[in-house]
């Protein structure tokens, strides 16, 4: 991302933008609010981040509620109705991959019909390469594979004392890259573009991921530190805990009757 891969090769096309944190705050988000800004001449053209519950998949809508498990020897009930699963997925916002992307004998072309005239220096595709050797070390590094770097040309402000979670969209398997997860302090770092390093891990995918795949899902996070206690349960807690086992263990949708919000 480039909060922390910042490129400094300058502006061309394959370039990063860098931005300093902004003292001044005349523009500020409110507290309540993020805000997703994009260069005036891309209005319109590119897709636009959108809450994650509008862009849940199409296989989570038609996959069935129900289906037969050879463990229990009967029907049971599938993600679809896990309420933990789908929350996850509908929770923050959905980054959009700017164009459509073709992808052909491990080759990337794309389609992007922006101006040429450019009010800032920003990337021109929606992809580029990072170094295999910057994941050194990592359980990820492959010389073999492509680390990529999915361009992302929406500025995001966010209130004062808020960070986002940028990581890879919650349970999408599906898709031929794994974006990496950062954090970046989005109520001071506003005024940059934070593009993704991904690692491409479908080595025989042929197609095209049309403009506004998502590339990433972002999550806010206030910046409050919690403390954290360790405690054995009280008797109250051990029988609460086993009426609450009892209950579920009897009867379907205990959670998301009583508990989910």
């Amino acid at each position: 991302m480039t909060a922390w891969d910042e490129d400094t090769s300058g502006a061309g096309d394959a370039g990063v933008l860098e931005a300093e944190a902004t003292t001044a705050d005349p523009l500020a988000a409110a507290q309540s609010e993020l805000v997703f800004r994009c260069p005036a001449e891309l209005m319109g053209r590119i897709p636009s981040p959108i809450p994650a519950a509008r862009g849940l998949p199409d296989w989570l809508r038609t996959m069935p509620a129900e289906a037969f498990s050879a463990l229990v020897d009967g029907v049971d009930d599938t993600l679809k109705r896990c309420p933990p699963f789908v929350d996850a997925m509908s929770e923050g916002f959905l980054i959009p991959l700017v164009s459509d992307l073709h992808v052909r004998d491990g080759a990337f072309t794309w389609d992007a019909d922006w101006p040429e005239e450019r009010s800032l220096p920003y990337p021109r595709a929606p992809i580029g390469l990072h170094d295999p050797a910057q994941t050194t070390g990592t359980p990820f590094h492959d010389p073999d594979a492509f680390t990529v770097k999915l361009h992302n040309l929406w500025t995001l402000e966010a209130p004062r004392g808020w960070s986002v979670l940028f990581t890879h969209p919650v349970n999408r398997e599906d898709l031929p890259f794994r974006t990496l997860t950062g954090l970046v302090d989005c109520d001071r770092y506003r005024d940059g573009f934070i593009h993704f390093p991904a690692v491409w891990r479908d080595m025989g995918f042929t197609g095209t991921l049309p403009a506004g795949t998502p590339i990433a899902q972002a999550f806010p996070i206030r910046r409050d530190r919690l403390a954290h206690v360790i405690a054995p349960m009280s008797p109250a807690q051990t029988q609460a805990a086993r009426d609450l086992a009892v209950e579920m263990g009897r009867e379907r949708g205990v959670y998301r009757k009583r508990f989910r919000r």
